[in-house]
């Protein structure tokens, strides 16, 4: 049984920043075997790289889910960045769009709470799977 998961690394974000793409990048891969073995493989040439959310899925195909993601948010093109070479999967998530992802997902379930959001990467996690099972 496969899984759609969504991993991040610290350095490759600050890289990220530096080079003016945002410090909010994350891939976004399906799996069909040992997930933290294959995070702990790292991509791009970082070896930090968490196992922030997976969900279960099956049938389903990489290069899918990221051109369903790819709809919404921006992919990281590793032709224009030699870094990141083949490290299919990566997005640059804008934090306004997991905000009003919350939101709504609140005003939907009857929720009228306007307590402020603070977006943790497990909130990116939950906004690109959505994203990709659409």
């Amino acid at each position: 049984m496969g899984a759609i998961y969504v991993a991040r690394s610290a350095k490759l974000g600050k890289w990220a920043s530096d080079v003016g793409l945002s410090k909010h990048v994350y891939k976004l891969g399906y799996g069909d075997e040992d997930l933290k073995a294959l995070v702990a493989l790292g991509w791009a040439g970082e070896d930090d790289w968490q196992l922030v959310k997976s969900i279960a899925a099956d049938g389903l195909d990489e290069a899918q889910l990221i051109e369903r993601v790819a709809r919404r948010e921006k992919p990281i093109d590793p032709r224009y960045y030699p870094r990141i070479r083949d490290a299919a999967g990566l997005f640059k998530v804008d934090p306004a769009h997991v905000e009003n992802h919350i939101l709504v997902a609140r005003a939907l379930a009857g929720e009228a709470e306007r307590v402020a959001i603070k977006l943790k990467p497990a909130d990116f996690a939950t906004y690109l799977i959505d994203l990709a099972q659409r």
